[in-house]
């Protein structure tokens, strides 16, 4: 009978996995394992080999980052929501640092290519909302704007969680996303306001 695999082993080697690229040390089939208390096949039964272990890391990234997002409630604003979106992408970035790293590493394919795609549909969902709602010109495309505001978080986060910017830097997501925003037909009084209420998530607020 074959044994029932183990969730908690799988995470664990995730977690190591993780906490080596923290430290920046190599991360191989043995080294993975070492001090773990489970052997080398441990990471073929879970995973297929080590291809399969930065795929997981991958799509552990974007499962984080899909959490995150959750948890930006929709509200009467919706450009505020947008903003909020960015702010806990950024939020992810900061906290997972190295796992952001490996979400964009595109050598390794995802364990469920819908991962990436799916974080983006919250964007859209609310690029369509503030659409409809007449914050934004009627022709509005909510995919393209969505991925304008994708660029701008994930342009910042490149440079302040894994590059050489400090995190005063974020300060500047709310004047690039309220440009953006009043590009597309809002209000530049009122969309100051609802981007700079939205981007307070960074800061707990």
């Amino acid at each position: 009978m074959a044994r029932t695999k183990d969730p908690a082993v799988r995470t664990l080697l995730i977690e190591r996995a993780g906490q080596m690229l923290r430290t920046r040390a190599p991360i191989t089939l043995r080294s993975l394992v070492a001090g773990t208390g489970v052997s080398t096949m441990a990471v073929y039964t879970y995973f297929g080999g080590m291809d399969g272990v930065w795929k997981a890391l991958r799509q552990e990234g974007f499962t984080r980052l899909a959490a995150g997002l959750a948890t930006v409630a929709p509200s009467a604003d919706p450009v505020r929501d947008l903003a909020a979106l960015g702010a806990a992408y950024l939020r992810n970035a900061l906290d997972n640092p190295d796992l952001y790293r490996v979400m964009f590493d595109a050598t390794f394919d995802l364990e469920d290519s819908e991962a990436a795609d799916e974080t983006l549909r919250y964007l859209v969902r609310a690029a369509e909302r503030a659409r409809d709602a007449g914050r934004f010109h009627s022709g509005a495309d909510p995919l393209e704007l969505a991925t304008q505001s994708w660029t701008i978080g994930h342009g910042l986060a490149s440079l302040v969680a894994t590059g050489p910017l400090p995190k005063q830097a974020l300060d500047h997501g709310v004047p690039l996303l309220t440009a953006l925003f009043v590009s597309k037909g809002d209000d530049p009084d009122r969309c100051g306001r609802s981007v700079e209420h939205g981007w307070k998530l960074l800061s707990g607020g």
